[in-house]
């Protein structure tokens, strides 16, 4: 069910997207990837917060830049991101590396202003976003020991993007990305997880 809502919200976009396209003029499409570092941050039932280091992940796909105002774009995309979190303790002696990793599908829905500045256009770009969890799992990791398990996440995820960036005359163009996670993707009632996270993405638009 929730497979079928992410593919009917994907061929709403993409139907919306062209149509805009043949009403205001040419549109673009780019590709882009990059590194991100993601966190899990919530609380316990009893209120205190989670305490979660970063985890390093890295993320990909493509976008479409619709215009429909002078300076200003609608650009959805398809995006693949792993997320997660991790924590690093000492059991029985033995340092552990704990990393939860969790592999996203993502729509964004962004609204972008280009403004020219020199030989290019600075980018300012915000809009929600949904993604759908296809994998998860928890790794272990220590001197003598790796081990791991799969995870029991909510699967449907949805927030906001925020980004700022320059894109080149050539269509190379480089992005800060900052997301924040609005709905709790953990099923334990005893606390909530949100995915936050920012990241730097390289592309090129065509």
């Amino acid at each position: 069910m929730k497979n079928r809502l992410l593919s009917i919200v994907l061929i709403l976009v993409l139907s919306t997207s062209f149509a805009f396209a043949q009403e205001k003029g040419k549109m673009s499409f780019g590709i882009l990837g990059g590194v991100n570092f993601q966190n899990l941050n919530g609380k316990l039932s009893s209120g205190d917060k989670l305490e979660n280091d970063m985890l390093m992940g890295f993320h990909g796909g493509v976008n479409v830049q619709v215009p429909i105002a002078p300076e200003f774009y609608f650009q959805p995309g398809l995006m693949y991101a792993l997320k997660g979190a991790k924590n690093t303790y000492t059991f029985l002696g033995n340092e552990i590396t704990d990393e939860i990793k969790l592999n996203y599908i993502e729509v964004p829905l962004n609204l972008v202003y280009k403004g020219a500045l020199g030989n290019g256009f600075v980018m300012l770009g915000f809009g929600p976003y949904v993604a759908y969890g296809i994998s998860g799992k928890q790794v272990f990791e220590g001197k003598d020991v790796t081990y791991e398990k799969g995870v029991d996440y909510n699967a449907l995820d949805a927030g906001a993007n925020i980004f700022v960036g320059f894109e080149m005359a050539s269509g190379i163009f480089l992005q800060l990305d900052t997301q924040f996670g609005m709905l709790d993707i953990d099923p334990d009632e005893n606390l909530t997880a949100k995915n936050t996270g920012f990241g730097l993405s390289l592309g090129y638009r065509f």
